[in-house]
C-alpha cells in the first residue's frame, strides 16, 4: 500500500485537510495571544460551539449554509459577551489567573454543551454542491474536503491581504510589535483588541460549522483539538500570520503521516516537534518582532 503513489497523495490531501482545520483556529489564538498578551484556552470551547450552533442551524433550515453563516456570527457574538464580561477585566490580571479563569470557562461550556445538546454526537450532512467524489491529481477524493483546503487557503490569502495592504493590518502589526508606542501615537489599541478577538472567535465558530461533517459534534470535541492548536501556536511564533499557517502544516503532515506510518508513536510526534522547535528556536518559527 504505501508503495503506490495516490495513497501518498491521497494522506497528503487528508494531512493538508487537516492543517487547514488547524489554520483556521490557531490564526486567531496566535494573534490574541500576540496582540493581547492573553491565554484563552477557551478558545477550543468557541469552536466546539461553532460546531452546535452550526447543528442546530442547519437542522432548522435544512441547509447546510445556514450554518456556515450562522456559526461565525454567533461565536463572534458570544466572543463579545466575553470580552466584555470577562476578558476585558483579565487582560491585567497576569498569565496564571487567565489560565485558571479560562481553563474554568471550559467545564463551563461543556456543561452548556450538555444541557443544551445532550452527550452524543451529531453531525450534518455536507452541502450538495460539495458532496460526492472528485478526481485530483489521478486520485479520488471527497469534494468537501478539498473544500475545506480551499476555504483555508482563501482565508489564509485574505488575512494576508488585510494585514499587509491595508491599514487597519498595518495597526494590528503595530500593535502587536508595540501596543505601548502604538497607543502613544494615537491609535486606539484597545479598540483594536476587541476587533481582533472578535475576529477570532468567528474564525473558531466558522472552523467549528466546517469540521463538523466531517468529524461530527461531540460535547469534548473542543477540548480535543486545544492541544495541537496551542502547538501550533507556540512552533509558528505569537502573533505571526506566517508562523499560524507553518505551524498548522507542521502539525497536520506529522499527525496525519505519523498515525499511518507509526501510529504506535503518533501520540508523542507533535510533542517531540515541540521541544525540538523550541530548543532551536524559543520564540518559534516566525514570531512577530514584539
Amino acid at each position: 500500500m504505501t508503495a503506490d503513489v495516490s495513497f501518498w497523495i491521497v494522506q497528503a490531501l487528508n494531512a493538508l485537510q487537516l492543517s487547514m482545520l488547524f489554520f483556521l483556529l490557531s490564526v486567531g489564538l496566535t494573534v490574541i495571544f500576540g496582540l493581547l498578551h492573553f491565554v484563552n484556552l477557551a478558545h477550543g470551547a468557541l469552536y466546539a460551539l461553532g460546531a452546535f450552533v452550526g447543528f442546530t442551524a442547519a437542522t432548522l433550515a435544512g441547509s447546510y449554509w445556514a450554518a456556515f453563516a450562522a456559526a461565525p456570527i454567533v461565536v463572534a457574538l458570544v466572543g463579545v459577551l466575553l470580552y466584555w464580561a470577562l476578558i476585558r477585566r483579565m487582560r491585567s490580571a497576569g498569565p496564571m489567573n487567565q489560565v485558571l479563569v479560562t481553563f474554568g470557562l471550559i467545564f463551563v461550556f461543556l456543561d452548556v454543551f450538555r444541557i443544551g445538546w445532550g452527550d452524543i454526537a451529531l453531525g450534518f450532512a455536507e452541502p450538495e454542491l460539495f458532496s460526492g467524489r472528485s478526481e485530483l491529481l489521478g486520485v479520488v477524493y471527497p469534494t468537501y474536503r478539498l473544500f475545506i483546503i480551499g476555504l483555508g487557503l482563501a482565508v489564509l490569502a485574505a488575512l494576508s491581504l488585510v494585514l499587509t495592504r491595508t491599514q487597519i493590518g498595518a495597526i494590528i502589526r503595530a500593535g502587536v510589535d508595540n501596543d505601548a508606542m502604538a497607543a502613544c501615537m494615537g491609535i486606539n489599541v484597545e479598540r483594536v483588541f476587541f476587533l481582533v478577538f472578535c475576529v477570532g472567535c468567528a474564525l473558531a465558530g466558522l472552523a467549528g460549522a466546517v469540521a463538523a461533517p466531517v468529524l461530527s459534534v461531540t460535547t469534548d470535541m473542543g477540548t480535543a483539538i486545544l492541544i495541537p492548536t496551542l502547538i501550533v501556536v507556540v512552533i509558528g511564533g505569537l502573533g505571526s500570520l506566517k508562523g499560524a499557517i507553518a505551524g498548522s502544516l507542521l502539525i497536520g503532515f506529522v499527525q496525519t503521516f505519523g498515525s499511518v506510518l507509526a501510529p504506535q508513536l503518533a501520540a508523542i510526534l507533535i510533542y517531540a516537534l515541540l521541544a525540538g522547535v523550541l530548543i532551536l528556536k524559543p520564540a518559534g518559527l516566525f514570531p512577530a518582532r514584539g
